[in-house]
């Protein structure tokens, strides 16, 4: 037997035997009614060890009467993190069984439009009580639904109500039981007829002693439940020799029904009716009458009006594209692309229309090209179409490039603006236009049908916007120009390496540097602006040179907004911006791509790598290397070894801290050296762990390394937190060196590192569990039959 228990989860995979104190199998434990206790570790930002949407089942075979009792799945985490515990009851009786149905109605159901329709799914087996759900596909239940006690009440339905319902009932035993009904609602429209004259000769009039074919065609629901009748004069037509009815004609589409009439005699002229309808239906019949004489049924002629084989029409205007159609009887006009595989601007591949006039609204330049119109093979004689075409032309404004332009050049150098017209319809082009600022430039007189340019000397006096204004006649379009002697923007550079130096107690300076985009585009760059306040005098940039100024006398923790231009002799370029802040306890999580100012050390054998859950490449090694950050968030932030090739055992990894400042010489109370406190959090999982040191560089003379703390080997599966005090003589950077070990399962990570004054607080340290909830926390799914039985598997 298998029970579902809701949906809660449970893996017979938790169950394994080393898992238990009595060692069993999961078979044997389900035999002696034993309940299992599965306890996991987790975080509180992944709490639970399921996943959402999955079932669990628990199987139990060779029941046997003390089987027979009430089941309770539960999860529970022990309300960490304030989690309530969840879980569901399932009573097993010998009258336990899955559940079964039976429909009150026909798998197909067809009714008339405006009845009331019940349906019901009676529930014939299932212990404990199924639930009765109804649903409908591939919409949902209609409006005017209502279910009650597994029975569906349909009111006043129409054929939009039409579809298949389904019936399911679930007890989470076993499989749940289905059944589907397909609702027709009845109904008929569209009813057309064809005159088709003798098809083996050729022929497309009526003629006497040839045969002649009367076809009726209507759209409907159920298509094979329409009845059709002929009538000749209002008389019902029976089967004879001159008088063939077929209810459904193989020529002719599915549920069409045609009339034969053979070797045509003068009595055969006459009114032909055909009558559509449901029998037994309320839905009303339709009906459709042919006037069959040698004068009353000609061949269509299809004309396209003089002047109106090409239609013009700007775009987003209408357009009425018109074909003529004459004939008895007069068929309708199907409209169509004739040049393009597209459909038409309905989405309908064709366009029936009755006059043979089609609007199309709202024009666009892909609705450009020939339009086929062609007379219909119904409701008038089924013979070779007629066919024309019409062009439609769109005119619309000039399509110009550039749209806009930014034009840098030095002053009293010659500059060339170019407008190219790509496409114009019309093409030829009625007047162009130059405009500086708003103000036309009436000495220039450009030739319209050359392509528009602008050549002239740039000087301090003529930089602005220059505007080309283009026009066909249908419309105007416009290049714009941004002409200036105005160097570009500097752009900031934000990987220096140890921007920050701690001057005094609460003071600091900042090296800030920059590259200048561009140089040479426009007049030599004499200097730069910062802040607007202080000019800085600096040699002639060149591309993709690096440049910096050291802003000195900053405060702690004060935010400062740094503004940067370039100059030239006549000009200012645009300025850019940064804020600059500094606070000197800072935790770094490596969650801004500029990792806090850390730097990777250029002497070692490879770098650092940061990343994150989301980052993470989904063929990495399963069994090194962190799932998140320090805090379990997915999206957090870290710095890691990567161990897989290339590398190989001994390989290291060094990555540097912003230099620290010594700013007071002695600790408190004549207690020697200033003391900092080195904190991180550190991830070595792995049968491969190689070892993770952190080295102490004091800078004075020369620069000095002393290695403060050093960790190998693997450590388990946790972030885990380590606190060092040091005593530094001089301005100080912190190194994390990792080396690879012998295999690839090495990966090593760290996490929130900080660098504070004074000793490290005991009271400070985080529990190396990591979690949010700094503190372990168990994910408990367990299945017990009945409180006091058997043992308990941990």
């Amino acid at each position: 037997m298998t029970i579902r228990l809701n949906e809660l989860h449970f893996s017979e995979s938790l169950i394994r035997p080393a898992h238990c104190r009595r060692v069993k199998s999961a078979f044997e434990m389900c035999q002696q009614g034993i309940y299992y206790v599965c306890l996991r570790l987790c975080k509180c930002t992944s709490m639970f060890s399921v996943t959402q949407g999955e079932t669990k089942v628990l199987k139990l075979k060779n029941l046997r009467p003390k089987d027979f009792a009430n089941y309770t799945c539960e999860v529970t985490v022990r309300n960490v993190c304030d989690i309530p515990e969840s879980s569901v009851t399932f009573r097993l009786t010998n009258a336990t069984t899955p559940p079964a149905l039976r429909l009150s109605v026909n798998e197909t159901l067809v009714v008339d439009p405006g009845k009331d329709v019940t349906l019901s799914c009676e529930v014939t087996a299932g212990f404990p009580k199924p639930t009765v759900t109804w649903s409908r596909y591939p919409n949902p239940l209609p409006r005017n639904s209502l279910v009650r006690n597994g029975t569906l009440t349909l009111r006043s339905v129409t054929p939009a109500d039409s579809g298949f319902y389904n019936c399911t009932a679930v007890n989470n035993v076993g499989n749940p039981a289905k059944r589907n009904v397909n609702l027709l609602v009845r109904s008929m429209g569209n009813l057309t007829f064809q005159i088709t004259p003798d098809s083996n000769k050729d022929s497309e009039s009526i003629q006497m002693g040839r045969d002649l074919k009367l076809s009726c065609h209507v759209d409907a629901q159920p298509q094979d439940k329409v009845n059709y009748t002929w009538y000749k004069n209002a008389a019902l037509v029976y089967n004879s020799d001159s008088l063939i009815v077929l209810r459904s004609d193989p020529d002719m589409a599915p549920g069409t029904s045609s009339l034969e009439i053979v070797d045509m005699k003068f009595r055969d002229q006459a009114t032909y009716s055909c009558v559509a309808n449901f029998p037994g239906s309320t839905v009303p019949e339709l009906r459709v009458d042919v006037n069959i004489t040698q004068s009353s049924v000609t061949p269509p002629i299809l004309t396209v009006p003089a002047g109106g084989q090409v239609v013009s029409v700007r775009e987003g205007g209408s357009a009425d594209l018109v074909c003529l159609v004459d004939g008895k009887p007069r068929p309708p006009v199907l409209w169509s692309r004739a040049d393009k595989d597209l459909p038409m601007p309905t989405g309908e591949w064709a366009v029936e229309t009755r006059n043979g006039r089609l609007r199309l609204t709202n024009v666009t330049r892909d609705l450009l090209g020939s339009y086929r119109c062609q007379t219909a093979p119904y409701n008038g004689l089924n013979i070779k179409p007629r066919q024309a075409q019409v062009q439609l032309n769109v005119q619309y404004a000039p399509v110009l490039d550039p749209v806009f332009q930014d034009v840098r050049s030095p002053n009293y150098q010659f500059v060339t603006l170019r407008c190219l017209i790509q496409k114009s319809n019309p093409a030829r082009v009625a007047s162009v236009r130059w405009v500086r600022n708003g103000e036309p430039l009436s000495s220039l007189t450009p030739d319209p049908q050359e392509k528009p340019q602008l050549k002239f000397k740039l000087d301090p006096s003529n930089n602005g916007t220059y505007e080309c204004r283009v026009s066909n006649g249908v419309g105007s379009s416009t290049c714009t120009f941004n002409v200036s002697s105005r160097p570009y923007n500097a752009e900031f550079y934000f990987d220096t390496p140890n921007p920050i130096r701690i001057q005094k107690v609460n003071n600091y300076s900042y090296n800030l540097q920059w590259t200048q985009r561009d140089p040479a585009a426009t007049d030599r760059i004499i200097g730069y602006w910062v802040n607007v306040r202080t000019q800085i005098d600096k040699k002639e940039p060149v591309k993709g040179g690096l440049m910096s100024y050291t802003l000195t006398d900053l405060k702690i923790p004060v935010s400062y907004e740094i503004r940067l231009a370039p100059i030239t002799t006549y000009s200012t370029g645009d300025y850019v911006s940064r804020t600059i802040q500094y606070s000197e306890h800072h935790i770094c999580g490596f969650e801004d791509e500029r990792i806090c100012g850390f730097s990777q050390d250029r002497s070692d054998k490879f770098d650092w790598t940061r990343q994150n859950h989301l980052t993470q490449n989904p063929k990495r090694s399963s069994n090194t290397g962190p799932e998140m950050d320090r805090s379990g968030n997915k999206e957090g932030y870290y710095m890691y070894i990567e161990a897989s090739r290339p590398r190989v055992a001994g390989d290291n990894a060094r990555l540097l801290s912003p230099l620290y400042n010594v700013t007071a010489a002695r600790g408190p109370k004549g207690s020697g050296r200033l003391p900092y406190c080195v904190s991180f959090f550190y991830h070595m999982k792995g049968k491969h762990i190689g070892s993770l040191n952190v080295w102490l560089r004091v800078k004075s003379i020369a620069s000095v390394g002393d290695r403060v703390w050093t960790l190998d080997g693997n450590q388990g599966p946790d972030w885990i937190q380590a606190n060092i005090n040091v005593n530094p003589s001089g301005p100080f950077q912190v190194m994390f060196e990792a080396i690879r070990g012998s295999g690839y399962e090495g990966d090593i990570a760290i996490d929130d590192v900080s660098v504070t004054k004074g000793k490290c607080k005991q009271e400070n340290s985080v529990s190396n569990t990591g979690t949010v909830c700094m503190s372990q926390c168990y994910c408990r799914v367990k299945f017990i039959q009945d409180a006091g039985l058997g043992s308990v598997c941990i």
